[in-house]
C-alpha cells in the first residue's frame, strides 16, 4: 500500500483503506501527497510559454526521480523524507 502512495492518483487506494492507520503507510501517504501536490503545481507552471518549455523536461525528470526514491524507501522499509519537498509532509494531519 505504501508504494501506491507514490503513483499519482493511485494514492486514493491506500488513503481510503484501513492501511492508512499503519504509521509506516501513513508516513509514505503524506510524502506521496506532497509529491502529488508539487506535480500539480509544476504542471500549472509548465503551461507558460518558453519558460514552461524549458522547465517541463526538468520537472518531469525530477518527479520521476522523487518517485523512484520514495519507492526505494518503501522497499527498504525506511521512513526517510524525500529530498527538497519531504519536510512539508509533516504539515498534514490525517
Amino acid at each position: 500500500m505504501a508504494i501506491l502512495a507514490y503513483l499519482g492518483i493511485l494514492i486514493i487506494i491506500p488513503f481510503f483503506s484501513e492501511s492508512r492507520h499503519n504509521p509506516f503507510v501513513k508516513f509514505h501517504l503524506k510524502q506521496g501527497l506532497v509529491l502529488l501536490i508539487a506535480e500539480i503545481i509544476a504542471s500549472a507552471l509548465v503551461r507558460f510559454p518558453v519558460l514552461g518549455w524549458i522547465l517541463s523536461p526538468l520537472i518531469g525528470l525530477g518527479s520521476v526521480i522523487l518517485i523512484v526514491i520514495g519507492i526505494m524507501h518503501v522497499s527498504n522499509r525506511e521512513t526517510k523524507e524525500l529530498p527538497l519537498i519531504g519536510h512539508l509532509a509533516s504539515k498534514f494531519n490525517f
